[in-house]
């Protein structure tokens, strides 16, 4: 349910750009997203869908990246992935103290727009 609130600023935010811009319409939006932020594609889709209805993003097209979580252990430095810790903790000490260090991010990419 958080994604209502995320698509509400993401569109303010999109359309600001694009009126910046002198955008006739907003195509296409490039997002990136974290594996660890939580956010769900489908359900960014669906309230995209509903809010940008009778505005110049009406129809844009969603493009999600997703961004693999990246841990590193406050141990012994190493870096590994979240599946990796998931089996065993860091593979370098073993150990369990370990922080995000990417892949918790929702961001806008870049825009695309037809020009009036």
């Amino acid at each position: 349910m958080h994604e209502l609130g995320l698509v509400e600023n993401l569109l303010t935010l999109a359309l600001g750009h694009a009126e910046q811009a002198g955008a006739a319409r907003i195509t296409r939006l490039n997002l990136v997203i974290g594996s660890l932020s939580s956010v769900v594609d489908d359900s960014v889709q669906f309230y995209w869908d509903f809010l940008a209805k009778d505005t110049i993003a009406e129809g844009a097209i969603l493009a999600f990246e997703r961004i693999p979580g990246l841990l590193r252990c406050d141990d012994c430095g190493q870096t590994c992935d979240m599946p990796t810790f998931e089996t065993g903790g860091c593979p370098g000490c073993g150990g369990a103290h370990v922080r995000i260090i990417d892949g918790d991010q929702f961001r806008l990419e870049s825009i695309e727009i037809e020009e009036a």
